[in-house]
């Protein structure tokens, strides 16, 4: 996993110090590989346990291994993933388990679980929907436009939308959350890493690797990803929540 996707991944454990050491490594990449501890953070007028601790939250063991990864990637920048393996290791090494529970949590907490999904996804809604009924759990899934608008504007204080869409810019779905962000209500998306849309009108973003593929003009996009990822979660939630 690169790291400016650990970044995105990890961005509600970091603070603005962090945010701070992020955008210089960012911005220096090349001299960081050969720099210590004690001269970054003498550059960054802090700490070396800060820089530590912002390693350690981003899934490294420490600085060492950060700046080993840093090198790795850049040797790696030519690699392509289009294999459904790779799909599958690189989206186990971004599920962060923190992000799981707390969506758990969420679910648990909620009076009833609202699921939102268009296409290919709304299979996916459906599973997930069932997964919690199985349990007790109030849920339901809507996957046309009128039907998400529908409950969106009759939403209550405690539902919890969760909307599953891998581009993140699925307009059907993104009218629906519009709405329900207006209420207030708590909402988790599950996208493909990257910045969209959907995950920037959320409360909670669980991410997976799900990179869009074509061959003559039709789109082929593996979805495995998805189904590890709310696999996870589901057996979270009966194992620690029902």
């Amino acid at each position: 996993m690169k790291f400016e996707e650990r970044v995105q991944i990890y961005a509600h454990k970091l603070n603005e110090t962090d945010d701070q050491i992020v955008d210089y490594i960012l911005s220096h990449r090349q001299e960081i590989v050969n720099m210590s501890i004690q001269k970054l953070s003498q550059n960054l007028y802090t700490v070396p346990n800060t820089i530590v601790r912002l390693a350690k939250k981003l899934g490294y063991k420490g600085f060492s291994e950060l700046k080993t990864a840093l090198v790795l990637e850049d040797r790696l920048k030519t690699f392509d993933i289009t294999k459904i393996s790779d799909h599958i290791f690189k989206t186990y090494d971004m599920i962060d388990m923190d992000t799981i529970d707390m969506a758990a949590r969420k679910i648990y907490e909620s009076k009833r679980t609202l699921f939102y999904g268009v296409g290919d996804s709304a299979y996916f809604c459906e599973m997930m929907a069932k997964n919690l009924r199985c349990v007790g759990k109030q849920a339901e899934f809507f996957t046309q436009r009128h039907e998400m608008i529908y409950s969106a504007e009759h939403i209550q204080p405690k539902d919890l939308i969760f909307v599953i869409s891998v581009s993140g810019e699925t307009k059907q779905v993104l009218d629906a959350v519009t709405i329900a962000k207006q209420k207030e209500v708590f909402i988790v998306s599950l996208t493909h890493l990257n910045e969209n849309s959907l995950a920037a009108l959320s409360n909670l973003r669980l991410y997976c690797w799900a990179p869009k593929q074509f061959i003559n003009k039709y789109e082929i996009t593996d979805r495995t990803s998805l189904m590890i990822v709310l696999r996870k979660l589901s057996e979270h939630y009966w194992n620690g929540y029902r």
